[in-house]
């Protein structure tokens, strides 16, 4: 048994001095780490809530949402339990998980029918050069979409002006790739059953190649010939590389692969990939896909910087485009620079690197429990964080990040970067506001490493469910352990139904932070004990306490 804590003796600040004073806790600290011990989100936002039946208005704290353990604790680690959840619900699933389409009804069929008369008469327009029409007939096929939107019609909807054809470019494999068998993909997403019980999964870890030596926090040995160019560009182009991945291995494998992947990045600063795979795919075969795939970057050359300083393109207002400063000409529009005739070879090409780790899983084992942890592990950290450059870091990591920013600043990440400008081409959707060189794009900052896509990658049929339905699962579920044990919680509010509506800064009726705050610690306070009681008074409910962490207040 521990010792009981000694009693506190009281304070008189009145015979302090102002440096004691100092060293006292602050009311809002302690307020704020009393809600980090109750899971409690520290950076609630205030919200109207509107009775819709009585027009009874409370202005209640919202939590943030937040990701990030450095922005909100409480939110962050919610949010990954709830990773973990969706993680652990797919991974060693049995039975085929149900995700047929609804079927089309009547009305879906007869406003797609109108479109299609609509459809007719436009072309018929657009021939005869009846302006007039063709824009009532757009805004009439607008009315029409947002009632089959309504009517819960997804995917995309032919547009009335398809725009400019694509570039197709080959699909014919790299002659120094290896080839892979292709199969018929089955309709099935479950793996194959060893031994008449067994149906294991798979752990794999991806990465990307070596750009040199590196010591063991991951900076460059030699930054001299370190290839910062080739590393930039591999990470905005990552997430292209793992597309490519997938499907290689749904048509080598021959069936529907299904995966819960994280990205994160290596302490050298490059990403790589952690993924739950449910069922088994042969080592062999996994280091031939992972071998043989690549992804073909067909961009114009940006190896050489045409304008850098203070000679930069300009816009010209008279032909609505961006000149060269001394020469007045319009810059190649990104449509001329990439056209069939322009490019003739790929501008970069990402591969992964010659490390594949793969491991089988059971489902159920406490082997598969640690591996959803470490899959899920680094989602509330920062990219920097989560590759080491914190306080401990050293002056060497510090300067090897920084050349990987310096070649990131004038990577371009996309077709619209305004990157392209010092490379004297115009990205596509180029305006009078847009600074040559400077993209406020994530993979441009240099906290993120050039990873600037989602970090948790999920295939459509994993769970069947989307993170909205896994947190109503939880809701409902507290929901019936509180009305089985007969317990009315003492914080329950109408039904409604409610209109929430935000606040603006200075409104009168918005209480400060601090009292939001102490509001929700009170409000999960009484929720915590409602659910105890439940428990308790349950004999099936379970012993634990999962529930009360991770469901949202």
């Amino acid at each position: 048994m521990t010792a009981p804590e000694a009693p506190v003796e009281p304070i008189d600040q009145d015979k302090l001095t102002r440096a004691q004073k100092a060293m006292l806790a602050l009311s809002n600290e302690v307020a704020t780490r009393l809600a980090e011990d109750h899971g409690v989100c520290v950076r609630p936002l205030a919200m109207r809530r509107i009775d819709e039946t009585t027009g009874r208005v409370d202005v209640v704290p919202v939590p943030c949402g937040s990701t990030r353990e450095d922005q909100c604790r409480p939110c962050s680690e919610k949010a990954r339990r709830l990773r973990m959840v969706q993680c652990r619900e797919g991974w060693h699933l049995e039975d085929e998980p149900i995700s047929k389409p609804a079927h089309p009804s009547e009305a879906q069929k007869e406003l797609m029918a109108v479109r299609a008369d609509l459809h007719a008469a436009y072309t018929d327009a657009r021939t005869t050069g009846d302006d007039e029409e063709c824009e009532e007939i757009r805004e009439t096929v607008s009315e029409i979409d947002q009632e089959l939107r309504a009517l819960g019609v997804r995917g995309r909807l032919a547009p009335l002006d398809p725009g400019p054809q694509t570039v197709r470019r080959s699909t014919r494999r790299r002659q120094d790739a290896p080839n892979l068998p292709r199969r018929p993909v089955e309709d099935r997403t479950v793996g194959r059953v060893f031994g008449g019980k067994y149906r294991p999964s798979t752990f794999l870890t991806l990465t990307l190649d070596t750009y040199g030596r590196v010591d063991k926090h991951g900076a460059a040995l030699d930054p001299e010939s370190y290839d910062y160019r080739r590393a930039a560009r591999d990470a905005i182009h990552f997430p292209k590389l793992l597309d490519r991945f997938w499907q290689n291995m749904r048509r080598c494998v021959g069936w529907d692969v299904q995966y819960f992947g994280t990205v994160e990045p290596q302490k050298r600063g490059a990403p790589h990939f952690h993924a739950a795979i449910r069922g088994t795919v042969p080592r062999s075969e996994l280091r031939a896909i992972t071998a043989a795939t690549y992804h073909q970057v067909w961009w114009p050359a940006h190896d050489e910087i045409v304008y850098r300083g203070d000679r930069l393109p300009r816009w010209d207002n008279h032909h609505k485009t961006f000149v060269d400063p001394d020469t007045r000409v319009p810059l190649p529009t990104w449509d001329e620079a990439t056209g069939p005739d322009a490019l003739t070879t790929p501008a970069h090409t990402v591969v992964f690197g010659p490390q594949v780790h793969v491991k089988g899983i059971l489902g159920g084992t406490e082997e598969a429990g640690r591996h959803i942890g470490y899959l899920t592990k680094y989602l509330t950290k920062s990219i920097g964080h989560a590759a080491g450059l914190d306080d401990t870091a050293t002056t060497r990591q510090r300067e090897h990040a920084r050349r990987l920013a310096d070649e990131l600043a004038v990577t371009p990440c996309s077709p619209r970067c305004p990157i392209w400008l010092i490379y004297g081409i115009e990205p596509k959707g180029a305006r009078p506001g847009t600074t040559p060189g400077h993209c406020k794009g994530k993979a441009h900052k240099p906290e993120h490493l050039g990873i600037a896509g989602r970090r948790v990658l999920v295939s459509r049929k994993w769970s069947n469910k989307s993170l909205s339905d896994h947190r109503a699962e939880r809701t409902a579920f507290v929901r019936q352990l509180l009305d089985r044990a007969g317990v009315q919680p003492a914080y329950a509010v109408d039904d409604g139904p409610f209109a929430w509506e935000t606040t603006r800064p200075g409104d009168s009726d918005v209480p400060p932070r601090a009292v939001l705050l102490l509001h929700a610690i009170n409000q999960r306070s009484r929720w915590r004990a409602d659910y105890d009681a439940a428990v308790l008074a349950t004999s099936d409910a379970p012993p634990d306490r999962s529930a009360t962490r991770d469901h949202a207040a």
